[in-house]
């Protein structure tokens, strides 16, 4: 057996609620570690055996008696005490308000019929020189020149066209 498995019977094995097979006993008369810990467990058992809890005080049960009367005569806190206090029952009733308009706000927007689109396709205004969707309505023009192209010629393309020429850097 090895020492790992034969500390966790030594507990018992000192307090004598098991008895030791005879794998162990052989381990115990080879091993003078774990024989070590089994009598230093016999030696603490044997002192609490020997302790005694000491008495309580002679008015102990006297006092005790008193503090449980005391408490129990004392007003009972409910869950409704902060109700007394205005400042808590007004942010309350705040609260309560708030979530009352939210809900009914949210209600509102949900029942409500969506919004008409005007039937026909939607024709784009010109874009402004130099911001992203002009720059996306030149590439899409330039697709197909693009498409054929490897990276390297599709920047000096881009460059070429100049398809960010009105862009001043951030100062």
């Amino acid at each position: 057996m090895k020492c790992t498995e034969i500390h966790e019977l030594l507990p018992d094995l000192a307090a004598g609620l098991a008895s030791a097979p005879p794998g162990i006993n052989d381990h115990l008369h080879t091993c003078n570690e774990c024989a070590g810990k089994l009598e230093e467990f016999r030696k603490t058992m044997a002192l609490l055996d020997e302790w005694q809890a000491p008495e309580p005080s002679p008015y102990f049960d006297t006092r005790l008696r008193a503090r449980l009367r005391e408490d129990a005569a004392q007003q009972p806190r409910s869950w409704f005490a902060w109700a007394g206090r205005p400042a808590m029952a007004a942010s309350f009733a705040l609260v309560v308000v708030a979530g009352v308009a939210v809900y009914q706000v949210e209600r509102n927007r949900e029942t409500k019929s969506p919004v008409q689109v005007a039937s026909g396709p939607v024709v784009p205004g010109p874009a402004v020189p130099g911001t992203a969707v002009s720059d996306l309505q030149v590439l899409d023009k330039n697709q197909d020149l693009l498409a054929d192209s490897d990276p390297d010629s599709a920047s000096d393309l881009l460059d070429d066209l100049q398809v960010q020429q009105d862009v001043t850097a951030n100062p």
